[in-house]
């Protein structure tokens, strides 16, 4: 039965098709070996767009095709991605082989070039093998490869399942659908990972407002996981807003747009906490709250120092409850802090106050670190600020997994 909270209904088993006028699928083309390697997602009308990209200085060539595409009328109809192959420092012609992926598909669907987003995820300074993605593209719109299961799966990489939720709300009356899929498993940081995050709404919404929803909702929730410390050069979150819903169009200004950004914002912190918790060889999903900061930077910040410490990862991979890696996370963080004022918890377990460890019944604290979920609470009592951080633990197939990526 879906949950529904503050008037927003989640639908755990929902994804991008489940707002109005999209369609998705894929197919394998012989990127990869046997599974499933290009996917699409496809408006009937041209929408809104909003995009957040990676941090990484080497920006793959699809990154680059998007964003100039989008600059043209902030608007897409259509995306077309990969997985097997990043297209990723492959020089002009990557950049040519994303074009031509961009083109290729525009023609398949009868629209504008620039309307069409391109995407890849992979391995990274490899050509792709383009006869292959080109005939794939030519028959990837035929009925039996249209299958929104079908596009969830030819998005992955190292990821061990799919990624997805939807919601649905009221505005103006009519009923809105917010949908999201998502892959990330390794080369997961804040600040953008090796994500792709493609999300879907039928809301009627304007560019500039739906844009600064995203990179706000986006420093809450897509960037404050982290996996293994890496960010990508590929990573992209897209949103679609086709307006099919009807409503009067949502600006910061529209009586229904907190419930709007609160439902975008559930979706993207789901799919976050999903990527977070496939971690590449996790056993167990971590978060860390933050709170008493003196700003929201300040929490985000402590909460990214910790969740990002290899050493506070393999202590709870280990179920050792090591207080004392948690609190140096805090101290190198960059943000001043009262090292007396700071009060440390795993779980309801208090280990540190005062400046000095709490007495603890180690045993208990070990078995609720062998949970799926941790959770390491810390008060800083400076401010109001709060944040969450999430992460998994870091184990030994984590090494496995990556010393063997390509072959």
């Amino acid at each position: 039965m879906p949950a529904i909270t503050n008037e927003i209904v989640v639908l755990e088993e929902g994804s991008v098709t489940l707002p109005k006028g999209f369609v998705a699928g894929g197919m394998h083309c012989g990127i990869k070996r046997k599974r499933l390697d290009l996917g699409y997602i496809v408006s009937d009308v041209p929408a809104a767009v909003a995009g957040v990209y990676t941090t990484n200085i080497f920006q793959a060539a699809p990154l680059l095709v998007t964003q100039e595409s989008i600059a043209k009328e902030n608007k897409i109809q259509a995306i077309i991605v990969n997985s097997g192959n990043a297209n990723a420092c492959t020089g002009e012609q990557g950049l040519s082989d994303a074009f031509e992926m961009q083109k290729d598909f525009a023609e398949q669907l009868g629209i504008q070039q620039h309307l069409v987003a391109v995407t890849s995820t992979g391995v990274i300074g490899e050509l792709l093998p383009m006869e292959r993605v080109k005939a794939g593209i030519n028959q990837i719109l035929k009925p039996e490869f249209e299958s929104e299961e079908n596009f969830k799966k030819a998005i992955l990489t190292t990821d061990t399942c799919i990624k997805q939720v939807a919601v649905q709300m009221k505005v103006d009356g009519k009923t809105i659908s917010i949908g999201g899929a998502a892959k990330g498993s390794g080369m997961i940081h804040p600040n953008m990972a090796t994500m792709l995050g493609f999300i879907t709404t039928d809301a009627n919404i304007a560019h500039d407002d739906l844009l600064l929803a995203l990179k706000d909702i986006t420093n809450q929730t897509f960037n404050m996981i982290t996996v293994d410390g890496d960010t990508s050069t590929n990573d992209m979150v897209l949103v679609m807003a086709n307006g099919l819903a009807g409503n009067d169009q949502l600006t910061k200004n529209h009586p229904d747009w907190e419930v709007f950004t609160k439902g975008l914002k559930m979706v993207s912190e789901e799919l976050a906490k999903k990527i977070a918790r496939d971690g590449e060889g996790a056993t167990k999903l971590v978060e860390v709250e933050v709170n008493g900061a003196l700003t929201h930077d300040a929490a985000r910040a402590v909460g990214k120092s910790i969740i990002s410490s290899n050493l506070v990862k393999t202590a709870i991979y280990g179920t050792d409850p090591n207080w004392g890696r948690i609190v140096t996370a805090i101290g190198y963080s960059g943000v001043p802090v009262e090292p007396n004022a700071i009060k440390v918890s795993i779980g309801s377990y208090k280990v540190f106050e005062n400046g000095l460890p709490c007495p603890i019944v180690e045993e208990e604290v070990k078995e609720y670190l062998g949970l799926d979920t941790v959770k390491i609470i810390v008060e800083l009592n400076q401010g109001e600020y709060s944040a969450t951080a999430y992460g998994c633990d870091l184990t030994y197939d984590y090494v496995k997994i990556n010393a063997s990526y390509r072959t």
